[in-house]
């Protein structure tokens, strides 16, 4: 059974017709969903057009009636970094009256939103809104005080800085978004396609969420839980820095055994030593180092190569497929069949 309920949109200016849909259990499910997205001067547009793009293919599907409108902290034009100008972007207001406030990205990893956007954030929480804070999205949504004593994840280049700054929130660098009903965060920039899949995947069922993907061409449901498929280039150093000359001697022969003794002796250091300088160096262990730079190659030929899993194992010093496969599944959640199936290039 349905029901239509009219009122005012609080967009336009016109009447918004919400559609719900109670199914056999007697459950509520709301069809007209009022969606705020908060932009602001430097903004990229591509930060902008994910959100409004995947749910505003749901009314371009006729799935339901959702509407999705720009807000900013002051009413007027914002100016995006590739120099277009958005004109008449609403007020805050428009975010006091939507069921979900979207946070696409933010101006940097230090710039803090000021009571005022903190502010309008708590109280869209406070009255039932969704807050989602894709990418960047997640430190304001942190500094609102939103995901205290939470887990919540952002792009990998932000991790540091967003763990220093709150240390009361859990960050996690192993998966796509991160939903707790009411906020949801999301990962590097492209996984915001996912969280916003998510979104309506939540509201409307599985059926209209693979419509909406299969509409854009992109995955219908990439988990939650898969890793940032971010590639870990060599830290810069200073030209004849030894330990430069030995992550590039290593980078060349990941297919190879290299033990710590080797890579020690290679260094021309003692064991000991090698592995103190090491950690200092690279902020980890030789074996952890190695093993992310092998999964890092098997990465690539996954992607560029129809190589079997067994020859990318040996190729990357894994030694068997086996080996290869309890590595990519601890690290990435997911197995060098699926990782290729959905990155081949």
């Amino acid at each position: 059974m349905s029901l239509l309920i009219f009122g005012p949109s609080p967009f336009r200016h016109q009447w918004h017709v919400c559609l719900y849909t109670i199914d056999s259990g007697q459950r509520i499910r709301e069809h007209g969903v009022r969606i705020a997205v908060y932009a602001f001067d430097g903004i990229t547009m591509f930060h902008l057009a994910v959100p409004q793009m995947v749910f505003g293919e749901v009314s371009r599907q006729g799935l339901a009636e959702w509407t999705t409108a720009l807000f900013s902290h002051r009413a007027g034009p914002v100016q995006t970094a590739e120099g277009y100008t958005l004109g008449e972007v609403q007020g805050p207001s428009t975010a006091e009256r939507a069921d979900v406030v979207v946070v696409p990205s933010w101006f940097d990893d230090e710039r803090e939103p000021g009571e005022a956007f903190s502010k309008i954030l708590r109280q869209a929480h406070a009255r039932g809104a969704t807050i989602v804070g894709l990418c960047l999205g997640a430190i304001p949504v942190a500094d609102a005080g939103l995901l205290n004593g939470r887990s919540a994840v952002t792009h990998w280049q932000a991790f540091d800085s967003l763990a220093v700054r709150h240390p009361e929130v859990s960050l996690d660098q192993t998966v796509l978004y991160i939903d707790h009903g009411d906020v949801l965060t999301s990962a590097g920039t492209a996984s915001g396609l996912d969280a916003c899949l998510h979104v309506v995947r939540g509201r409307l069922g599985s059926a209209a969420a693979n419509q909406v993907a299969r509409s854009l061409v992109i995955a219908p449901h990439r988990e939650s839980g898969q890793a940032q498929y971010i590639e870990h280039p060599l830290p810069p150093r200073a030209e004849g820095d030894p330990m430069a000359r030995l992550l590039e001697w290593a980078m060349g022969r990941l297919a190879e055994p290299l033990s710590i003794d080797r890579l020690a002796a290679q260094a021309h250091m003692s064991r000991r030593t090698f592995v103190r300088a090491f950690r200092a160096s690279t902020g980890t262990t030789p074996s952890a180092w190695i093993r992310s730079r092998r999964l890092d190659a098997a990465r690539r030929l996954l992607e560029t190569t129809n190589l079997s899993i067994d020859q990318v194992a040996a190729d990357c010093g894994f030694g068997s497929a086996v080996t290869l496969r309890q590595n990519f599944a601890g690290t990435f959640s997911t197995s060098p069949t699926d990782y290729r199936r959905r990155f081949t290039a």
